[in-house]
């Protein structure tokens, strides 16, 4: 039976395509915005919780298992959220230059037999950015949407000096965690 995406993120599609899990892909937005949180585990639990309200009310979980995720990016304490615009997308990558970054992804799957709530981290120590490089990623634009505007997948995958964790952590599904409860 297939699971229910509750993401409009193709990143999380591609993650469960690779994976091998069925899935639909349809979800009811929540508006982060509303959140206070001083913690970076905590941020992203009360985020996947409101998604998971927001989706749960709408879709509930008896015809498809539900799936909902949420990642945060963390640097030198500071909890770096999606960029508004270039030159915040710059002061957060520089934030993360040269530093350990941690991604942290929660999911709740939801099924008629089981309910999982998972915090997953992965720590990545990263080389200091080559400003030219920056420039060309913030022009591209590839940074919309994401945490941190970070692409451990894509931009940052060259400066990564050491990481801990997985990767699919840091892309925004831990299929890993999600693989073992299925």
């Amino acid at each position: 039976m297939p699971i229910r995406l509750c993401s409009s993120s193709q990143t999380r599609a591609m993650l469960l395509k690779e994976a091998g899990i069925d899935f639909i892909q349809e979800s009811v937005d929540f508006d982060e915005e509303s959140i206070i949180a001083t913690s970076p585990k905590n941020f992203v639990y009360q985020a996947t919780l409101g998604k998971y309200e927001a989706n749960i009310k709408v879709f509930g979980y008896e015809d498809y298992p539900l799936l909902v995720a949420d990642t945060v990016v963390t640097s030198q304490g500071q909890i770096l959220r999606k960029a508004r615009c270039v030159d915040d997308a710059r002061n957060i990558l520089m934030t993360q230059s040269g530093n350990i970054t941690s991604i942290i992804t929660c999911m709740i799957y939801h099924a008629k037999e089981k309910k999982i709530i998972d915090i997953s981290q992965t720590d990545y120590i990263f080389d200091d950015f080559d400003l030219d490089d920056l420039d060309r990623y913030l022009q591209s634009g590839e940074w919309r949407g994401k945490a941190g505007a970070c692409m451990v997948e894509g931009f940052c995958k060259s400066y990564i000096k050491e990481v801990k964790g997985f990767e699919s952590t840091a892309m925004g599904l831990c299929t890993e965690v999600l693989e073992s409860f299925r």
